[in-house]
C-alpha cells in the first residue's frame, strides 16, 4: 500500500542569515483511478490509505448509489510502477445486480485534484446533484459548548497532521460530541469522502443526527457531500463560499462557519443550535 508520508532533504533558511541541509516529512500524495464495472469513471489525487472508502464515499456523493447494499465489491487491480511493484492506485467497484452503472459521458468522467473535487466537471448541469437522502426536518439538536468543543477534538486525531502540516480533515459526530469517524488527506473533498464512504460501509446512510467537521472552509462542493449523505449539519473551522450557504438553505441543512475558540457564524439552520 502507498506511504501517508514522504522524507525529503530540504535547504531550512534559517532567521539569522544561514542555512542548514535537514529531512522534511511531506504528505504523500498519489492518483487513485476508480473504474465502475471495469470502466474508468475518475483519477483523483489522494494521501493513499482507506481507498475503498475513499471510492464508496465518492459514487455515493456522485449519486452513483445510496446504500451499502447498492455496492457488491471492491477490488484494486494491477498498477505497477518502474520496478514492477504494485502501486495499489486503480479500484475497481462493482455494483451490485439491477444498480444502474454511472453515466460515463464527459460529464461524469473527469480528473479531480486535491484542491478541487468539481473544477473537473465538463457542464454546470453535472455539478447540482439530486439525493435520496434529504437532511431537511433532520431532528438533530446541539447544544453550543458541544459545537464549540469540535474543531479541538478533530485536531487531537490528525496525526499526520502534525508530522507534515499539509492534510485535510473531515470528522462526524453525534450530538454529543461523540466522534464517528475521522479520516485525514491532501484533499479537503477526499477526507470528506473516506469518512461518508465509511458510514456507508457501515450502512449508517443517511447519516441523521450528525455533525460534520472540517479543517478548512466551507465550499459549495463540501456541502453537496453533506447534503447528499443527509447529513444535518457541517461546520467548519474557514470561512463558507456564497454557493455553500444558498446550497445548504435550500437543502435543510445548519451551515456553521468560522467555528473557532469560543465563536462562530452560524449561517443557516440556526434552529439545531442549542444554548
Amino acid at each position: 500500500m502507498g506511504r501517508l508520508t514522504v522524507r525529503r532533504p530540504v535547504l531550512r533558511l534559517n532567521p539569522d542569515g544561514t542555512t542548514r541541509s535537514r529531512p522534511d516529512t511531506l504528505a504523500a500524495e498519489e492518483p487513485l483511478e476508480i473504474r465502475v464495472g471495469g470502466t474508468p469513471l475518475s483519477v483523483t489525487m489522494r494521501t493513499p490509505g482507506h481507498d475503498v472508502e475513499l471510492a464508496h464515499g465518492f459514487l455515493l456523493t456522485e449519486g452513483v448509489v445510496g446504500s451499502r447494499d447498492d455496492i457488491a465489491s471492491a477490488r484494486y487491480c494491477d498498477s505497477v510502477d518502474d520496478e514492477g511493484r504494485n502501486t495499489y492506485n486503480v479500484l475497481d467497484i462493482d455494483l451490485a445486480p439491477g444498480v444502474a452503472p454511472p453515466d460515463v459521458s464527459v460529464e461524469r468522467n473527469f480528473y479531480t485534484t486535491s484542491s478541487c473535487g468539481v473544477c473537473g466537471k465538463a457542464s454546470l448541469d453535472a455539478v447540482r446533484l439530486k439525493t435520496r437522502h434529504s437532511p431537511a426536518g433532520d431532528p438533530l439538536r446541539i447544544r453550543r459548548e458541544v459545537l464549540l468543543e469540535l474543531p479541538d477534538r478533530l485536531r487531537e486525531r490528525q496525526k499526520v497532521f502534525g508530522s507534515t502540516g499539509g492534510l485535510h480533515a473531515a470528522g462526524l459526530f453525534d450530538a454529543d460530541g461523540e466522534l464517528l469517524a475521522a479520516r485525514e488527506d491532501v484533499g479537503r473533498h477526499n477526507a470528506v469522502d473516506k469518512v461518508l464512504g465509511r458510514m456507508l460501509m457501515d450502512d449508517r446512510i443517511p447519516a441523521g443526527g450528525t455533525v460534520l467537521m472540517v479543517s478548512g472552509r466551507a465550499s459549495f462542493e463540501l456541502v453537496q457531500k453533506a447534503v447528499m449523505a443527509g447529513v444535518p449539519m457541517l461546520a467548519a473551522v474557514s470561512a463558507p463560499s456564497s454557493l455553500a450557504v444558498e446550497l445548504a438553505d435550500e437543502a435543510g441543512m445548519t451551515l456553521v462557519g468560522f467555528l473557532r475558540g469560543a465563536t462562530g457564524n452560524v449561517y443557516t439552520g440556526q434552529e439545531r443550535l442549542e444554548p
